[in-house]
C-alpha cells in the first residue's frame, strides 16, 4: 500500500503557538476597554480591516471571522467584539447582535458554499473544549453529506479544499452584493 503526503502547513503554527504569544503587529492596536491583547478575537475586533485577520464582517457589537484551523471549509467564528467570558455578561444588545450575525453568516454560507447542513455551537469553559475560554465565540461549521470519510476515520486527516484568503474574499464579495441589492437592510461595518 502506498501513502500520499498531505501538506497542511497552517497546522504547525497552531501546534506551536503559546497562549501568551502576542503578534508583533498588535503593539500599535487601540484595544477596546477590557480587551486582552493576547486574545486573537480582541485583536480582530479592532484590526478587522486587516485581511490577515480573516474577518468576514464586523459590526458595532459582534464580528464574524474564518477559523484559521477549520474543521470544514467555511468554518466561521462569531463573537462579541468585547472581551467577555460568560453568557450572563452579554448585554441584550450584544446577544441580539450575535444571533443576527449567526443568522446572516448561515445564510451567506448557504448562498456561497451550498452546504447540506450546519453544526452550530459554543464551547463554554476549558472543560467544554473552549480554546479561548476568556472570549465567547460560536462556531458555524458547514456540513455536507459524506464529508467524513476514510481520511478522517483512518488517517486522522481532514482535507480543507480552499485557502482562507480565497474564501474570505468570496464571502466579503457576497456580503457586498447582498447589501447592494434593493431592499436589503444595511448593518454593521463593511470589510474591504
Amino acid at each position: 500500500m502506498s501513502f500520499q503526503q498531505l501538506w497542511a502547513p497552517w497546522r504547525l503554527s497552531y501546534l506551536k503557538q503559546s497562549a501568551t504569544d502576542v503578534s508583533p503587529d498588535v503593539t500599535s492596536l487601540r484595544f477596546l476597554p477590557g480587551a486582552d491583547p493576547h486574545c486573537f478575537l480582541c485583536q480582530s475586533a479592532v484590526d478587522w480591516t486587516n485581511p490577515t485577520r480573516h474577518v468576514v464582517e464586523c459590526g458595532d457589537l459582534a464580528l464574524a471571522m474564518l477559523n484559521r484551523f477549520p474543521y470544514n471549509n467555511g468554518h466561521l467564528l462569531v463573537a462579541p467584539r468585547r472581551h467577555c467570558a460568560r453568557l450572563d455578561e452579554l448585554s441584550a444588545e450584544e446577544q441580539s447582535a450575535i444571533l443576527q450575525m449567526i443568522i446572516k453568516m448561515v445564510g451567506l454560507l448557504e448562498q456561497v458554499l451550498h452546504p447540506e447542513g450546519f453544526n452550530l455551537g459554543l464551547n463554554l469553559g476549558s472543560a467544554a473544549g473552549a480554546g479561548v475560554p476568556g472570549h465567547l465565540h460560536w462556531h458555524i461549521v458547514p456540513r455536507w453529506n459524506g464529508d467524513t470519510n476514510f481520511m478522517l476515520t483512518i488517517g486522522s486527516v481532514k482535507v480543507i479544499p480552499q485557502a482562507l484568503e480565497e474564501l474570505r474574499e468570496t464571502l466579503v464579495q457576497a456580503i457586498a452584493a447582498m447589501e447592494r441589492a434593493p431592499g436589503t437592510p444595511r448593518g454593521g461595518h463593511d470589510v474591504q
